[in-house]
């Protein structure tokens, strides 16, 4: 397994303050994240595509030959936009559709409004996903013998990994999404389902291209953020929870 240690290349250069949800003042807080953002999206915007598709692979493959990933029954997992400059996911969702004998079970995400409201919904192959209004690929909420699809929400099983997109990262964990609070809503949602159940807390891995990766501490937070479990960037997995450590072998 390939582990990405300390030195990491490709950095976005910011010089902020740091804050943490103890800061008196949440709409700095906010105005921090924006700047962040728009930093990011500027370096995300100057990747080279040749390099994209480059540590697209790698991401891929790291995640696809690990033995936390191949071990995963049930799982949640973004679709990649483009557009948005994600990193890409298709492989591991082909690898995943196309091999029913691993006896993995996949959810993906649709957006029900615009109130950080999304749902993770079984699909079973690629013709499942439709283009929303954004012209982002997600499933339709039936099949097409007009079944309603699984929510993983009412799913009786735990779900073990989740996959998650974001626009930037830090080794502590934090995670910066794109401001909609949909997967942190989602997140905290689902964990409170898996204690009331007394299920295993899923692992939460976020994919992250070298450029999305920031200083430790840069990323300010808010009681209501999420951190992720580890990383995974072309130089490897990075683990950070007590939980990724536990299972992600080294």
């Amino acid at each position: 397994m390939m582990y990405a240690r300390a030195a990491t290349k490709g950095l976005v250069n910011v010089k902020i303050l740091r804050m943490t949800s103890n800061s008196s003042n949440q709409d700095a807080i906010f105005k921090h994240k924006r700047m962040l953002r728009t930093q990011v999206r500027k370096a995300l915007k100057a990747m080279d595509p040749s390099l994209r598709s480059q540590q697209d692979n790698a991401i891929q493959n790291i995640i696809l030959g690990s033995p936390w990933f191949r071990s995963s029954l049930r799982l949640c997992a973004y679709i990649s936009c483009s557009a948005l400059r994600e990193v890409d996911t298709f492989k591991l969702l082909s690898e995943i559709l196309q091999n029913p004998a691993s006896g993995k079970k996949i959810y993906v995400p649709r957006v029900e409004d615009k109130n950080s409201h999304m749902r993770m919904l079984n699909i079973s192959r690629i013709d499942d996903l439709v283009a929303n209004s954004m012209d982002i690929l997600e499933p339709a909420p039936v099949d097409a013998d007009g079944n309603a699809r699984e929510d993983v929400m009412q799913a009786n099983d735990p779900v073990d990994l989740f996959l998650l997109p974001g626009l930037a990262f830090d080794r502590s964990g934090r995670r910066l999404g794109r401001g909609g609070g949909y997967y942190d809503t989602f997140l905290k949602n689902y964990q409170d389902l898996a204690k009331t159940r007394n299920w295993k807390q899923p692992l939460l891995v976020a994919l992250s291209y070298s450029e999305q990766i920031l200083d430790e501490g840069v990323i300010p937070i808010t009681s209501s953020d999420i951190p992720v479990d580890a990383l995974v960037s072309p130089a490897g997995v990075i683990p950070i929870s007590t939980a990724a450590l536990d299972r992600i072998d080294l």
